[in-house]
């Protein structure tokens, strides 16, 4: 089981950029932070600079909540990728901070959310413990339907955490099915 102390050395996110609002990355006006570094590889993924671990820079949290806090309109953040369960100690700490703040949190992943929970990792379970929408799943091009919400191809899920938390099983969000 990781400490608080080790929680706290986890200040950093290793980021491929960022986006200050976006509509296109969930529900309402977002803050869309993109990581860096993905292990699935996806044919057709439309972020592949996103793939190199060692690709990217390092960003301080407190600099991304700076960026958050300048915008007042903002609805949420969103978590995208590259695969932000690949470091989920310092996106866990920057959920934490966001949810101070009142914003929702939506992430996006490449595993499935069973494949997450089976990890049995501490670090997964207390980020996905602050995730509001989870849209799961690998991209598949042959799977491909523009007419999504928020997600890119049929096989990909957006998940209602909240609802999923209180149910004990997965809930598919109504509004984005």
């Amino acid at each position: 089981m990781m400490s608080s102390q080790d929680l706290k050395n986890f200040d950093k996110i290793r980021l491929a950029g960022v986006v200050r609002e976006s509509i296109v990355d969930g529900p309402g006006l977002r803050f869309t932070v993109f990581c860096q570094g993905c292990p699935h590889g996806c044919p057709g993924c439309h972020n592949t600079q996103t793939h190199d671990f060692d690709g990217g820079y390092d960003c301080d949290i407190q600099k991304i909540l700076d960026a958050i806090d300048a915008d007042p309109l903002l609805d949420g953040v969103t978590f995208s990728g590259g695969e932000p369960f690949c470091q989920p100690e310092a996106f866990y700490n920057l959920a934490v901070e966001i949810k101070k703040r009142n914003l929702n949190i939506m992430a996006y992943t490449g595993y499935t959310y069973e494949e997450l929970v089976s990890l049995k990792d501490p670090a997964v379970d207390l980020l996905l413990s602050q995730v509001n929408l989870l849209v799961d799943g690998r991209y598949v091009a042959e799977e491909r339907d523009l007419s999504l919400l928020f997600r890119g191809s049929r096989n990909q899920r957006v998940i209602d955490m909240d609802k999923t938390r209180e149910e004990g099983n997965v809930i598919i969000s109504e509004k984005y099915a």
